[in-house]
């Protein structure tokens, strides 16, 4: 009895660990190429506001994090960088700084949700035509499905 006890225990162990490993990979798996750079790079050219993601945020840690500059313009947001991979991932445009889950969702009724975040390395999300980014100054990248902070960038 106490070898099957053992077998189910470890076996169960292993099944939870290979389905966390899953859930980490598919998003790296199925993500499309990452923009080009000078695609990237031309894009912050015309940008009207920067920012800059970096890992040292209250809610940021080793698997929820981001680091580069942030290019706001009435187009696109892009990023010359790079995000923590995930599933999941949106862009939002805040009208204060947060650097929290709680503070996120606090402000999450205020904010403006840009679109999906589906590379990791560089990114460029096209601003919806009806955005106006001088009504916010902050960009944050935040895991829908898991309700995670990712990383925040204050623009303005």
């Amino acid at each position: 009895m106490k070898k099957i006890l053992l077998l189910i225990v470890s076996h169960a162990v292993v099944a939870a660990l290979s389905f966390g490993a899953g859930i980490y990979a598919l998003p790296i798996i199925t993500a499309p190429p990452a923009p080009v750079q000078a695609e990237v790079t031309a894009l912050a050219a015309q940008a009207q506001f920067t920012g800059r993601f970096r890992r040292d945020l209250t809610d940021s840690d080793a698997l929820h994090w981001g680091e580069g500059t942030v290019a706001v313009s009435r187009s696109a947001v892009s990023l010359q960088g790079r995000v923590a991979p995930g599933p999941d991932y949106k862009l939002y445009l805040a009208p204060e700084f947060v650097q929290t889950e709680a503070d996120f969702l606090r402000l999450k009724p205020k904010m403006l949700r840009v679109g999906d975040v589906k590379t990791f390395e560089n990114f460029i999300v096209p601003m919806p035509a009806s955005a106006d980014p001088t009504a916010y100054n902050t960009v944050i990248v935040w895991c829908e499905s898991f309700g995670q902070f990712i990383t925040a960038a204050q623009y303005r």
